[in-house]
């Protein structure tokens, strides 16, 4: 435990509005949602439909939302869906489904009906925060009526498709910042206590407790060790403070927790966490393993209906 005082609130209190609005207004522009997402769409149409499923308004700032929808749908193909900056600060998450649509998508489209949406999150991509304005975490708020704008306008386009992904690959990292800004605003917030533990030095996964796809996920595993090294467990057998199933890889129920790869339902459905951080890791390093897990994925996928159709 970390009795450590965050500056906004008071301790054992929660926060209200006008903490909230503190915390808001402490926040800044670091980066262009424009120049680093935005612009790099227009490079994609002509293999995607580009669909804008919502804007998001906040203060002076708009933020367009698009997806990216494969041109060579076909009904009878399986539904892949790539999504990143669900939590903005995570940088290789959104840059990663980026690099996948750009050089990747087009050879699994002969496979795929393929849906990206690389940057659920604009606000939090430029300010590189966690949660959105509210002081909400869109990755607990997929759930029916969510108090995230972020969250309710990605699940209203996925269902205004009429479509059953059996692909859901979150592309999120761990960073040094977890522990020393966002469990502690998260406790201040809620009025709790922050548990610190260890952030682990390399890739790993969180699987679906109700569908843990095993395989998949060894398989995710295995090809982004090619790229950079997994994190190993602590002297507890857990990655932070969750027990390893396997080899890189803890589960979480994520329908109960409001998740992102919950709202899907999917059968093969995972969330990669990057450590940004590591020596051992450089931004390019962290892109290639994120489209690595991608195309990992997608691979088992592929090979698996092969065999049942052969």
């Amino acid at each position: 435990m970390n009795d450590y005082l965050y500056p906004i609130g008071e301790p054992g209190k929660k926060w209200g509005a006008v903490e909230k609005q503190a915390w808001h207004n402490q926040q800044t522009i670091k980066r262009s949602y424009k120049a680093e997402v935005l612009d790099k769409l227009t490079e994609l149409e002509t293999l995607f439909e580009i669909e804008q499923y919502g804007e998001l308004s906040y203060q002076a700032d708009n933020y367009p939302l698009f997806a990216l929808r494969s041109r060579s749908w076909h009904e009878r193909k399986p539904i892949a869906f790539i999504t990143g900056g669900v939590h903005g600060y995570e940088t290789s998450g959104v840059q990663g489904a980026l690099r996948f649509a750009a050089r990747e998508a087009e050879t699994y489209s002969k496979d795929f009906n393929i849906i990206v949406a690389p940057c659920v999150s604009p606000w939090g991509y430029e300010t590189i925060n966690r949660w959105n304005p509210d002081a909400i975490d869109p990755n607990r708020s997929f759930v029916p009526n969510s108090p995230a704008k972020e969250c309710e306008l990605l699940m209203t386009y996925v269902k205004n498709l009429n479509i059953q992904i059996t692909a859901h690959l979150d592309l999120h990292e761990t960073t040094d910042t977890d522990n020393s800004e966002f469990r502690p605003a998260l406790a201040a917030r809620d009025a709790t206590t922050h548990d610190v533990w260890d952030i682990p030095d390399g890739f790993y996964l969180v699987g679906n407790t109700q569908k843990p796809a095993k395989e998949f996920q060894k398989r995710i595993i295995d090809g982004v060790s090619e790229v950079t090294h997994i994190a190993p467990a602590d002297e507890n057998e857990m990655l932070i403070g969750s027990p390893i199933t396997q080899k890189g890889v803890i589960n979480y129920r994520f329908q109960t927790l409001g998740m992102c790869t919950g709202f899907t339902n999917s059968p093969f459905s995972t969330l990669t966490e990057m450590y940004p951080d590591s020596p051992r890791a450089d931004d390019e390093i962290c892109i290639q393993a994120q489209v690595k897990a991608v195309t990992s994925g997608l691979d088992y996928i592929r090979e698996q209906s092969h065999e049942q159709n052969t």
